[in-house]
């Protein structure tokens, strides 16, 4: 993500809080979860830059925390990104000294990724950051209310993922 100003972070809310409060606050629900979700990644995004770990970074570190030796393309499909990014990304996070890339004996074909204990080691500061930013955005929300929005994320997200035209579209793109 693009490195912004305080003011400029500043301008971004206002604008956000406008069109929801006042603009157009019946405006599509995806509209309204894409915000939120950029909202969330801002605020993660700046607590993650005080340890010198990118957005990007973290994605794949979190990837990694939970299945640790997934091959380049593994960790691409987990992700949802192309591979060419997560090779940027992993030659960043190798300089880093957060992993390594083996080739398996086995398997000469694939690079594998590994932790370094630097990079497992990541998780115990950075994973209370995310931690923090859930707090913040919770804040005034009672817990009937936290409930209410997780089972309502879950059926969409269920519904979504049992969506004919996203596995219809997806089986034409195979064909090609």
């Amino acid at each position: 993500m693009l490195k912004l100003t305080a003011s400029q972070e500043a301008e971004i809310s206002s604008r956000l809080l406008k069109h929801w409060h006042q603009a157009v606050p019946n405006d599509r629900m995806a509209h309204l979860v894409k915000d939120v979700a950029r909202s969330f990644l801002r605020s993660l995004q700046v607590r993650l830059a005080a340890h010198d770990v990118t957005l990007g970074h973290w994605t794949f570190l979190r990837i990694l925390w939970e299945r640790d030796g997934l091959t380049q393309r593994e960790l691409s499909n987990e992700a949802g990104v192309m591979e060419p990014t997560t090779l940027i990304a992993l030659r960043g996070m190798e300089s880093l000294g957060y992993i390594t890339r083996e080739r398996m004996a086995g398997n000469r074909k694939n690079l594998y990724v590994f932790l370094t204990p630097a990079g497992k080691a990541l998780k115990k500061k950075l994973v209370p950051l995310a931690e923090e930013v859930n707090a913040v955005a919770m804040k005034g929300l009672e817990a009937s209310d936290i409930a209410a929005v997780r089972r309502s994320l879950l059926v969409m997200l269920d519904n979504l993922a049992g969506d004919t035209a996203t596995r219809d579209g997806a089986a034409e793109a195979e064909a090609l």
